[in-house]
């Protein structure tokens, strides 16, 4: 299907040269709805954890370029298909690097652990941060448990009124203004 770690190696490197740290890099099924692939890239600005449009389009252009400099190469990266996605990790982010985990401590989490963990799959609850490898969590059922974080599936912040608040806009300058443009009569 598509050799992530090899995708990662080439991508990080591109994000880094314009001053982005790389969240994720994924295949997963297109929200086109076409039953296709898309490749997600997922990176944020260091200074502000968000991206706006232009620096997903600067991405973007040198993703593609580096993976079709690979591939013209002779590396096989992905087959069939794809479509292209890079974004900004949102609010809702997941949560996939160390550093994650300290930094949104005290937020709402929902971790999937993987299908061998041994104990419950799913929790929901208040992310407490990381320790030696292992993820504090008061779960809303189970307490204070803590999870391996080299077992976790998936790990993403849940939308609350808090994370909300907690998540400045890049640019709020112009919103109290109201620009009326008058109709010129016919």
């Amino acid at each position: 299907m598509a050799d992530i770690t090899r995708l990662t190696q080439l991508i990080e490197p591109e994000a880094t040269a314009l001053g982005f740290d790389l969240v994720r890099v994924a295949m997963l099924p297109s929200e086109a709805g076409d039953g296709g692939m898309a490749l997600q890239v997922m990176a944020e600005d260091a200074a502000t954890g968000q991206l706006v449009i232009d620096q997903c389009a600067a991405l973007s252009r040198r993703v593609s370029d580096v993976i079709d400099a690979a591939e013209e190469a002779g590396e096989m990266l992905i087959e069939g298909a794809y479509h292209l996605e890079v974004s900004s990790p949102g609010i809702d982010r997941p949560l996939t690097r160390e550093k994650d985990f300290a930094n949104w401590a005290g937020h709402d989490v929902r971790i999937v652990m993987d299908k061998d963990f041994e104990g419950q799959r799913v929790n929901k609850g208040v992310l407490g941060g990381l320790e030696d490898g292992m993820i504090l969590v008061t779960e809303i059922k189970a307490g204070a448990v803590r999870l391996p974080l080299a077992q976790v599936h998936t790990a993403k912040l849940v939308l609350t009124d808090a994370l909300i608040a907690a998540t400045r806009p890049l640019d709020t300058s112009g919103v109290d203004e109201l620009i009326e443009e008058e109709k010129a009569d016919d």
